[in-house]
């Protein structure tokens, strides 16, 4: 939509999600980050209706699995922020909703598309299976279907397999290294439990309770939801990066496996109040205004426009400055040569901007990331710190400093 053409050359994600905000950018002069949005908190309702019609086909409860992914307090935030992750829950839901009505061979579709909103929807052919266990021509063609519809989804998959593959087993690499913040987090099991007890709180006990159960009666539903749930949460075990966002496919089915004690519907209901609460507490800050926007508006008004600025990742675009990108750091990654102040002096820096969104995790890790806390030690050591701002007095986000070389 704003002259790159289909081929988006980059492969870290599979491209539907991109091929779907397209449509809704075309009006824009540029990529907009406000549509995209939008467009994830219309992804985000469908999942909300997918765990409906699932927690209905599966136990004739749909009130309670719809409740539980609406006030997901993971869900309500990622749908706000234009990421993978929530079409991809939307996929699972439709998908294993498909399948428990025995529809296999448009759950298959529907598996190729989740897949094309992010790879881990792969997992979704563990219960595709199970679903035309011994009916296998119709699982063949399910099978099939998905394959094409990935590939309808991601077709310059065909075009640069050998990049696709390549960028596709970097991104999961990076996951299984870590990430910048978790360098002192629980072992994964425990990691993603507590993330699951941040997002659905109390209920999440009734979730396991129906899990169990499942594996017990072991019917076809049961299987279909309860496998799933096992073989994507095993998956998360091998990382070491421990973003929330990542346990949200498993919420649908969780939330119809709560569904099947419909005598507990009333208690499942009022322990919602708990996540709900926290949503709207975690929401309560965009009400104000975000410290780099003030840092942004500072930067305007007295850095003239062109001057050499190096920037931390999570700081705002600064579309009037000549902008070097400092790299994130994080585990097994290459220091960045740049984050030396006498190197940034000889290419014409003139200041550095830095957030407490990069700069607190890195010296929480400081045993991790010597090098990138010596940067930040001589920027406050040997550089004037021409502003600063915190959060508070109507202002959320971190903490912003600009320092002039």
């Amino acid at each position: 939509m704003h002259g790159g053409g289909g081929d988006p050359h980059w492969f870290d994600y599979p491209t539907l999600l991109m091929y779907v905000n397209a449509p809704f950018q075309a009006w824009q002069s540029e990529p907009s980050f406000l549509t995209a949005r939008i467009v994830g908190v219309v992804l985000s309702l469908g999942a909300i209706a997918a765990a409906w019609w699932l927690g209905r086909r599966a136990y004739g409860n749909g009130l309670v699995a719809a409740a539980i992914v609406a006030v997901c307090t993971i869900e309500v935030a990622y749908s706000r922020a234009a990421v993978t992750d929530v079409p991809l829950t939307l996929g699972v839901g439709v998908a294993l909703a498909l399948m428990v009505s025995g529809r296999i061979e448009l759950a298959g579709i529907a598996v190729g598309l989740a897949t094309g909103f992010k790879y881990p929807g792969v997992f979704l052919l563990v219960p595709l299976v199970v679903a035309g266990w011994k009916r296998w021509d119709r699982l063949a063609v399910g099978v099939l279907l998905a394959v094409v519809a990935f590939f309808a989804s991601s077709p310059f998959v065909l075009v640069h397999p050998h990049q696709a593959w390549h960028e596709a087993r970097r991104v999961q690499q990076l996951a299984r290294d870590g990430w910048l913040g978790f360098e002192h987090d629980h072992v994964a099991p425990v990691a993603f439990s507590i993330r699951l007890w941040d997002g659905l709180g109390p209920v999440l006990i009734i979730c396991l309770l129906g899990l169990v159960v499942a594996f017990a009666r072991r019917t076809r539903v049961d299987l279909m939801l309860g496998l799933f749930v096992v073989v994507y949460f095993l998956d998360l075990l091998t990382l070491r990066a421990h973003f929330g966002r990542y346990v949200l496919p498993i919420v649908p089915p969780l939330g119809a496996l709560a569904a099947r004690f419909r005598a507990l519907t009333p208690v499942t209901l009022l322990l919602l109040v708990v996540p709900l609460t926290w949503s709207i507490r975690d929401a309560k800050p965009l009400t104000r205004t975000d410290t780099r926007i003030a840092a942004h508006r500072w930067v305007v008004s007295h850095i003239p426009p062109r001057t050499h600025v190096a920037a931390d990742p999570s700081t705002p675009r600064f579309r009037t400055l000549d902008v070097l990108h400092l790299q994130l750091p994080g585990p097994k990654r290459q220091f960045d040569p740049n984050r030396n102040l006498a190197r940034l002096r000889r290419e014409g820096i003139r200041y550095v901007i830095v957030t407490g969104s990069v700069t607190d995790r890195v010296l929480a890790a400081r045993s991790s990331y010597p090098r990138e806390s010596d940067f930040y030690d001589a920027l406050r050591r040997r550089a004037k710190l021409a502003y600063h701002v915190d959060p508070g007095d109507g202002r959320a986000g971190p903490w912003v400093s600009i320092y002039r070389l």
